[in-house]
C-alpha cells in the first residue's frame, strides 16, 4: 500500500493505544492490533492486518521481555519449555489461517476477541509457588498446553497472553507476576514464528509494522506510568477495558458478516 501521511500518523497513533491499553489494564491489548490495522490505518486485507500485527506484537514482546528478565520474574525452564512447544503450534496456526477466506477469519477472529475479554472480567489470582522450579512431571503438562496455546495464537496472529498466562500457571503452579513475566517470552516467539509465515507470503506491511513499533513503545511507556493511578481501581479498569473489546469484538464481527 502506499503510505500517506494520514495513515503513516495513524498507525503511530494505533500503535500507542495497543502499546497503552495492556500497560494499564494488564494484558489482551494486542487483540486489538488487528481491527486497529484494518479500520484505523486503511489495511484492506484481513491476512495482510494479522500479518503486520503479529510482527508489531512479537517486537513489542521481546522488548518488554528484557526488563521483566533484568527484574528476575522470568522462569526461563518453564517459558521455555513452554514456548518450544508453541512454536511449532504458531506456524501451524498461521499456515492454516493463510487458507481460510479473509472474511470468515474476520467471524473467528471476533469471536476470540468476545473470549479474551471475557476472561479479562474475571478477578485475576495471584495465588501460586515463587520458589516453582521445571521437573519432568511439570514439563509433561507444559508442552501440549504450549503447543494448543501457540495454535491459537498463530491462526488469529495474537499475542495470546490471555493463554498463556492461566496456562503457565495451571502447569507449573507459579505466581501470577512470574507468569505474566515468563509468558512474554512465549509471545514473542509466537508472534515471529506467525508474522515469518506471513511474510513468506508477502504479508506484512513492514514500514506500517515499524510505526505500529514506534507508537506502541510510547504508549507502552505512558501506560506503565498511567497504572499507578489506577491501581487501586485495577479490577474496574479492566472491565471497562473488556468491555471495549467486546465492543470492538461486535463491529468486527458486522463487518466479516457484511462483507
Amino acid at each position: 500500500m502506499d503510505l500517506t501521511t494520514t495513515a503513516m500518523i495513524a498507525a503511530v497513533m494505533s500503535g500507542a493505544v495497543v502499546g497503552l491499553l495492556p500497560a494499564v489494564f494488564g494484558g489482551g491489548g494486542s487483540v486489538l492490533a488487528t481491527p486497529a490495522l484494518l479500520y484505523v490505518v486503511g489495511l484492506e486485507d484481513t491476512h495482510l492486518a494479522i500479518g503486520t500485527s503479529a510482527a508489531a506484537v512479537a517486537v513489542n514482546a521481546a522488548i518488554n521481555l528484557v526488563g521483566h528478565a533484568r527484574s528476575g520474574r522470568v522462569k526461563w525452564p518453564c517459558a521455555s519449555v513452554f514456548a518450544a512447544a508453541g512454536l511449532a503450534g504458531a506456524l501451524a496456526g498461521s499456515s492454516l489461517a493463510k487458507q481460510v477466506d479473509g472474511q470468515q477469519l474476520l467471524v473467528l477472529f471476533a469471536a476470540a476477541m468476545a473470549a479474551i475479554a471475557l476472561s479479562m472480567m474475571r478477578k485475576p489470582k495471584d495465588a501460586g509457588d515463587p520458589l516453582a522450579h521445571i521437573s519432568w512431571r511439570m514439563t509433561l503438562r507444559l508442552a501440549p498446553i504450549g503447543l494448543a496455546t501457540g495454535l491459537a495464537a498463530g491462526f488469529f496472529g495474537i499475542g495470546g497472553g490471555f493463554l498463556i498466562v492461566p496456562g503457565l500457571m495451571a502447569a507449573s503452579g507459579m505466581t501470577l507476576a512470574n507468569a505474566a513475566a515468563s509468558s512474554l517470552l512465549s509471545v514473542s516467539l509466537f508472534g515471529a514464528a506467525t508474522s515469518a509465515n506471513y511474510a513468506l507470503s508477502g504479508l506484512v506491511v513492514w514500514p506500517v509494522a515499524g510505526l505500529f513499533i514506534a507508537g506502541g513503545l510510547a504508549g507502552g511507556w505512558a501506560g506503565l506510568r498511567a497504572a499507578g493511578l489506577l491501581a487501586d481501581r485495577a479490577l474496574l479498569a479492566r472491565r471497562l477495558f473488556a468491555g471495549l473489546v467486546l465492543i470492538v469484538a461486535a463491529y468486527v464481527a458486522w463487518k466479516g458478516i457484511a462483507g
